[in-house]
């Protein structure tokens, strides 16, 4: 089973930091353009930097909950594990807590 499932734990691992921090830098830029945009401040570059990195964001969210797939059927939770995982995906630093406690765990079941 450990064949299957590390390769899978660092796939995991890397896509949870890369959304991680896509999903800070997206809260952060649309916090920006809206206080901004509040403030009568307008800049059309930034509004397109601000729609560009939610591209990005959603592109890179869809390859995360591929990878969160993938571990889940390899360890065999259940499916409410698997929402835990994807809400990582969502909500701001979840993923880094997510990714810290899921590596522990699966690396404990791997020794045992």
């Amino acid at each position: 089973m450990s064949a299957k499932v590390r390769p899978a734990l660092t796939r995991y691992r890397i896509m949870a930091v890369v959304t991680g921090s896509f999903l800070l830098l997206l809260t952060v830029v649309t916090a920006v353009k809206y206080i901004g945009l509040a403030a009568g401040w307008e800049n059309e570059g930034f509004t397109s930097f601000a729609t560009f990195v939610g591209i990005v964001h959603g592109w890179i969210f869809m390859v995360y909950v591929a990878t969160c797939a993938e571990l889940f059927v390899r360890m065999k939770w259940p499916l409410s594990r698997l929402v835990t995982l994807v809400l990582g995906g969502v909500v701001p630093v979840l993923s880094f807590v997510m990714e810290r406690r899921v590596s522990r765990e699966v690396a404990a079941s791997l020794v045992a």
